[in-house]
């Protein structure tokens, strides 16, 4: 499941098919979220006892939609006794780049509201799962930085917003491509929890915790 930004969706992983409900709801999460869970179990003909595991966008995005998304997942976790995936909405936005472009960078980059953007850079791998190489951080559009040149794809709301200014900072001749107006998907967030699923990384529903990155306290998100 997936409601870490505007966009709220669902979807199920069975043997290579992935079956999703997406819809761009702002803060309508609450309402759609289980509602789709169990309109993709219904399509697939399966229950929560056919579930491996469940997964979630754990962040960085809306404080408010971070909290959704984990309540949700900790609760059937419990009852149903389902290891949980937590997956990187920045990750999730990096692996839908590289599957579409030729590259082998992605520049993933989500709005954060109030003038700072949730940032972090990945690389391809071995895995679906991307190898990120530059620590998820929230900051504001000009501070954005790229250690050492490499070209890459470009991905997220982010990009919408800040096109002009992130693209000074990348330097235009390092953008592959801009993939933007483009939020985090639970079809992969699916597919990347397999990954995690597979690797034996999942974790208890205690400890299915979201990632702020943001101090909530201090600011408030979206």
């Amino acid at each position: 499941m997936e409601t870490a930004t505007e966009a709220c969706s669902a979807a199920l992983y069975d043997n290579g098919t992935v079956i999703e409900r997406y819809e761009l709801a702002p803060q309508e999460h609450n309402r759609l979220i289980l509602h789709m869970m169990e309109q993709v179990l219904a399509e697939a003909g399966l229950t929560l006892a056919n579930i491996d595991a469940l997964a979630f966008g754990c962040g960085p995005g809306s404080f408010t939609g971070l909290r959704i998304a984990a309540g949700v997942v900790q609760g059937i976790a419990f009852a149903a006794d389902l290891p949980v995936a937590p997956v990187s909405t920045l990750a999730v936005l990096a692996a839908e780049a590289l599957a579409e472009c030729e590259s082998d960078y992605a520049f993933p980059c989500l709005d954060a509201r109030m003038d700072e953007v949730y940032w972090a850079i990945y690389r391809r791998s071995e895995s679906l799962m991307p190898e990120r190489i530059q620590n998820e951080q929230v900051l504001a559009p000009a501070m954005v930085r790229v250690a050492e040149p490499v070209s890459g794809v470009a991905i997220g709301s982010g990009w919408t917003r800040y096109t002009q200014l992130l693209t000074e900072q990348i330097g235009s001749g390092n953008l592959v491509g801009v993939l933007a107006d483009r939020f985090p998907r639970a079809g992969w967030i699916a597919r990347l929890g397999c990954d995690i699923y597979r690797q034996g990384a999942c974790v208890n529903a205690e400890n299915s915790q979201p990632l702020y990155v943001r101090n909530p306290v201090y600011k408030k998100a979206v």
